[in-house]
């Protein structure tokens, strides 16, 4: 069965009034929208070239709170308004059906990028974290599977750490964003 979300069109906020609107984390959120740049044309372009296209819609789901969101939300921003594809942001707290069709190893995780046609039927999702960050809870996961466990708060910390580091500094972090939504996108 395919999901359709076009009850969801018209529903959600503008980033711009996503990033004005927070009330935590906004200064961080604005230094990483701030120091964005393109790494390469190669990225600039394809992401201009989607200008023509006015078949493609987004629906984000984020939380202010969420650090994956303060990372990586400010490059998917840029993107998509370098694209021109109509987007919107659903705030998580608000939009439980959606986020509930959209789990991340069964949990609600932030963010969720859905690309969507202009009927609600979805095309595609990227989120909550680049691939190669994303690895490190994969494996916390699969080794951890009792929540209950005395020492899961001690590994949890570990794996945030290691994500942590492997998020690095700007420009690797944007490049691996970037790379993965234009993979994403020249499928549909």
């Amino acid at each position: 069965m395919s999901i359709n979300l076009a009850n969801k069109f018209n529903t959600g906020i503008s980033p711009k009034q996503f990033m004005e609107g927070m009330q935590r984390n906004q200064e961080e959120f604005q230094a990483n929208y701030d120091e964005f740049s393109w790494e390469n044309d190669q990225d600039r372009e394809f992401f201009e070239s989607l200008n023509h296209r006015d078949d493609l819609r987004v629906l984000f789901l984020a939380a202010e709170w969420c650090g994956d969101v303060v990372k990586n939300a400010p490059v998917v921003f840029h993107a998509l308004e370098t694209s021109g594809i109509p987007t919107e942001i659903l705030i998580l707290e608000e939009n439980f059906d959606v986020m509930d069709q959209f789990l991340t190893m069964g949990g609600r995780s932030v963010p969720v990028v859905i690309f969507l046609d202009t009927g609600g039927h979805v095309l595609g999702q990227w989120g909550p974290r680049p691939k190669h960050v994303q690895q490190f809870m994969i494996e916390f996961k699969k080794e951890n599977s009792d929540r209950e466990a005395p020492d899961y708060a001690d590994k949890m910390a570990v794996v945030r750490s290691q994500m942590k580091e492997a998020y690095g500094e700007g420009a690797d972090v944007r490049a691996a964003i970037l790379k993965e939504l234009r993979e994403l996108i020249s499928g549909f």
